[in-house]
């Protein structure tokens, strides 16, 4: 469903319950790309990833679309940077009851004080309960990037909420694939060359693999339906070669 015309954001639901709100643009002389956010519809509502703060009103819309804005209650991200969290004032104002939720380490030296309200602040591996939904937070710094990086995996749909790992340039991707996103991802990856090159990536996407994700929610491109771990696993031998 396209939410607004104008910009071309539109929501589309990927797993129960989760919808991938997409801005696509064009980036004069580099071509195209998207942002995606994932709002979990529940008792408690989710948005993960706020998109930069230009595109606020566009996400306000597109949330609008769903459910209540005013609703939401958390809003989560992987990272501090600007499409993980550029908006985030903006939502804690437009919905009264949300707070911050991220790791530790963002809480602690960066959202506890860009922040008009204190985060929730998750450790790793703790688990919270959104209703019929749970999320569970795992730590991963320096994957992609950021000592403050982490991801959400929702469990009873199987959903990884995934950040920047398996990024996909272009904009006119469908809202969610079967088909090869490793590919396109790695080549994207090759020039741009936007991961930290940490030595412990193997470890971390195997801890990722271990969720067995079936959908692959990416903050850019299309999101990813299929055995998650086995892709997980590809993009770890890719890392290393």
């Amino acid at each position: 469903m396209i939410t607004n015309r104008q910009s071309g954001t539109n929501v589309h639901e990927i797993a129960d319950g989760i919808y991938r709100i997409n801005t696509p643009i064009v980036i004069d002389g580099a071509g195209a790309f998207s942002f995606n956010q994932y709002l979990i519809a529940d008792d408690e509502p989710l948005i993960f990833h706020t998109g930069p703060r230009r595109f606020f009103s566009l996400v306000r819309e597109a949330v609008g679309s769903v459910m209540p804005v005013e609703s939401l209650r958390y809003i989560a991200f992987s990272h501090v940077e600007a499409d993980e969290c550029g908006s985030l004032n903006e939502w804690l104002a437009a919905a009264p009851r949300s707070v911050p939720l991220c790791g530790t380490v963002a809480a602690t030296v960066s959202i506890g004080d860009l922040a008009d309200r204190a985060p929730r602040a998750l450790a790793d591996d703790e688990l919270l309960l959104l209703g019929t939904h749970s999320v569970r937070w795992l730590d991963a710094p320096h994957v992609p990037h950021g000592w403050d990086c982490g991801f959400l995996t929702e469990e009873r749909t199987a959903t990884l909420l995934c950040g920047d790992l398996f990024t996909q340039g272009g904009a006119d991707l469908p809202p969610v694939t079967e088909s090869d996103i490793l590919g396109p991802s790695e080549a994207f990856r090759h020039a741009m060359d936007y991961f930290s090159h940490t030595k412990h990536a193997r470890v971390t996407l195997e801890r990722l693999a271990a969720t067995r994700p079936a959908t692959l929610a990416c903050m850019h491109g299309s999101a990813w339906r299929g055995d998650g771990a086995a892709l997980l696993r590809a993009l770890a031998d890719s890392l290393s070669a």
